[in-house]
């Protein structure tokens, strides 16, 4: 029997490695907004596989998402599969046979996820706020909105103060209408009222979350839309301050005094024109 050549043995080698393998998941990422965490990796699969999705706590065992056994898609919803908020876990991303297609493969190729801590990564959606400036434009104030989660407990949906109670503060950005300066200051509680606002100005202002116990890059979550205040129809002490009133007013007197002086001066002239007119005149005669 004629000894087969070495090159031909690594073609045989490598063809069953293809044939007997399966391309491995690339490109292992989580999204997670509001505890709304889904896992995507790449490519697409053929007809001829498909991906199984394997998570756990870091160190215990794997399980299962039975959506996302034997599936086509790249994508796997764990939102409510993590359900320990401050685990770290991480997740295998399977290259499998088809629903319905055996293999003779004991193991099959797989790609290992990044770690993903929920309660630490997960990112902070834009919150929702009214805005409301009292009457007398002494004071404004910003009723800031939870953003809801993706979490559920006794049939009733978390919000984000649910999740992290007292470590949940919100940051305001605001400055002038129509001016490029900001400020921010940071608040705890979801009734805000700004203070050091000059009145009848009109203020933009802009709400996040902000998580202080999180890592830098985590503390901030995702800034609101814009909201400014309207001052209608301001009065004359809001748009011009005492000294500036309290000149005007005196001007107008000294105005006032003026014509006045010169309309008595006029009157004045009038009649002693008048009366020098009447001696300069002949006497009649009896």
């Amino acid at each position: 029997m004629e000894t087969m050549r070495p090159a031909a043995v690594c073609v045989l080698l490598l063809l069953s490695t293809v044939l007997g393998s399966f391309p491995q998941a690339q490109h292992v990422t989580w999204k997670s907004t509001n505890f709304k965490t889904v896992l995507s990796w790449e490519p697409k699969p053929s007809a001829d596989y498909s991906y199984t999705v394997e998570f756990s706590v870091v160190g215990r065992d794997r399980q299962r998402n039975h959506h996302c056994v034997r599936s086509s898609a790249t994508v796997c919803d764990l939102s409510s599969s993590l359900t320990d908020l401050n685990a770290n876990y991480t997740a295998d991303i399977l290259s499998e046979p088809p629903l319905g297609v055996t293999s003779d493969l004991i193991e099959f190729p797989y790609t290992t996820s990044p770690r993903f801590c929920p309660y630490k990564d997960t990112d902070i959606g834009r919150p929702d706020f009214k805005l409301e400036v009292s009457e007398d434009k002494k004071k404004t104030t910003l009723y800031v909105t939870d953003p809801l989660t993706a979490l559920f407990k006794d049939g009733r949906q978390l919000s984000i103060r649910d999740v992290f109670s007292e470590q949940l503060h919100y940051r305001v950005t605001y400055r002038r209408n129509k001016s490029t300066g900001k400020k921010s200051a940071d608040f705890k509680t979801n009734i805000i009222e700004m203070s050091g606002l000059d009145r009848g100005e009109s203020y933009c202002f802009n709400v996040q979350a902000f998580i202080p116990s999180r890592s830098f890059k985590k503390q901030l979550g995702e800034l609101s839309h814009t909201q400014c205040s309207e001052v209608e129809d301001p009065s004359i002490s809001d748009v011009y301050s005492v000294g500036v009133i309290a000149v005007a007013i005196f001007l107008i007197l000294l105005l006032i005094a003026i014509i006045i002086a010169v309309t008595v001066i006029c009157c004045r002239c009038r009649r002693n024109a008048r009366t020098t007119g009447k001696e300069g005149l002949p006497l009649r005669d009896v």
